[in-house]
């Protein structure tokens, strides 16, 4: 498919648009304080790319183009701050600004644009590096945010497909409610009992392997310093820098034997003291959040309602919290919003609905009917 350059101008100009109205938004909400400062210069800048854009539609002929806001959004990113602080609405933005930078990068090789205006589009681009580093200090306070709720909206997740799956396999077989109620209830019991210990013990035996891999580098780089000095080398140089740099930081970490053994942990083993997780907050919050989900697609059938209704209301009810779990989790694993909601959606409602058919075969193979 060709690339269209003036669809793809008209989406830049719409998404500068938006932010700059987000950030003027959200920068009410912080009185006066450099934090203030920062939203309202933010927006100003992104003002500048949109007044850009537009000269470039005009330049082509596109008059006056036209920017269409969706206030349902605007109102969604304007919330969360209020709920969840404001790392996540720039957690959000970011992916945004991730596909902005890939179709900038794509628009800096068309033949189309002059120089003049590839030198614009460059200093847009570096403008969007720079939102990353304006607000690394909220940034950083999300990231102990989605330390905590990692294992919870993963058990939620589990807790919600599993049962479910569950729920519609029982619905397929029998007619009464309050059995597939009960059903559900019984193995989402199991299950967050299972997942939180299970979590538990993995995220243990993980740390205690972590722990004993610090502690000998810990000693090594205390005793035996030459030794991790020249395989820091040899790891630096097979990274790509140059045999000169690699000596200089091994010489300069050998210096203090922390150093030496906090940089050989990251650069050769990955590892980071303070990055362990801690093993019974992960089992509570697996166990406990999967419970939650498990609940969730249970309601109808406690309602009494009947069957065919209950099922209707279960599965919509567990689409819109897979849809916040998969958001959840694109937002904390760095991933497309959009494209991880629509999967969560699709894998949950589709195992559900082939539980729901190994269901009704079970039934008319075996004649179970409970009325």
């Amino acid at each position: 498919m060709a690339f269209d350059i003036l669809k793809s101008a008209e989406k830049a100009l719409a998404d500068e648009v938006f932010s700059a109205i987000l950030y003027e938004r959200i920068a009410m909400l912080y009185g006066s304080s450099t934090l203030k400062r920062k939203l309202v210069e933010m927006a100003a800048m992104e003002r500048e790319h949109a007044k850009f854009w537009r000269t470039f539609l005009e330049k082509r002929g596109r008059s006056s183009p036209s920017v269409e806001i969706s206030k349902i959004k605007l109102f969604f990113y304007t919330v969360i701050p209020k709920i969840f602080g404001l790392g996540l609405t720039l957690r959000m933005l970011e992916s945004g600004e991730r596909d902005a930078i890939q179709l900038y990068s794509e628009m800096l090789e068309h033949s189309e644009l002059d120089e003049h205006e590839k030198d614009e589009l460059r200093r847009i681009l570096e403008d969007e590096f720079i939102h990353e580093e304006e607000f690394v200090e909220e940034e950083s306070k999300f990231k102990g945010f989605l330390m905590h709720v990692r294992d919870a909206v993963l058990g939620m997740n589990d807790g919600l497909v599993e049962i479910l799956s569950v729920t519609t396999g029982l619905a397929g077989a029998y007619g009464n409610p309050f059995y597939i109620a009960i059903g559900g209830l019984i193995v989402g019991a199991a299950g967050a009992l299972s997942m939180g210990i299970g979590a538990l013990a993995s995220v243990r035996a993980q740390r205690q392997v972590h722990e004993s891999t610090l502690m000998r580098i810990a000693a090594a780089s205390r005793y035996v310093a030459h030794v991790f000095k020249s395989r820091l080398i040899g790891c630096m140089t097979r990274k790509g820098y140059s045999r000169t740099v690699s000596e200089a930081v091994a010489e300069e970490s050998s210096k203090d034997p922390k150093l030496l053994a906090r940089v050989i942990a990251e650069e050769e083993y990955g590892l980071r003291e303070e990055a362990l997780e801690n093993p019974l907050r992960a089992g509570a919050y697996t166990g406990m959040f999967y419970a939650v989900g498990a609940f969730v697609p249970l309601i109808p059938y406690f309602l009494d309602l009947p069957v065919v209704i209950a099922v209707i209301l279960s599965l919509l009810l567990a689409g819109i919290a897979l849809g916040a779990t998969g958001f959840m989790i694109a937002i904390s694993a760095d991933l497309p919003v959009k494209r991880k909601m629509l999967e969560m959606v699709a894998f949950g409602l589709g195992s559900a609905g082939v539980t729901y058919v190994i269901g009704r075969i079970a039934s008319i193979l075996f004649g179970i009917e409970v009325s």
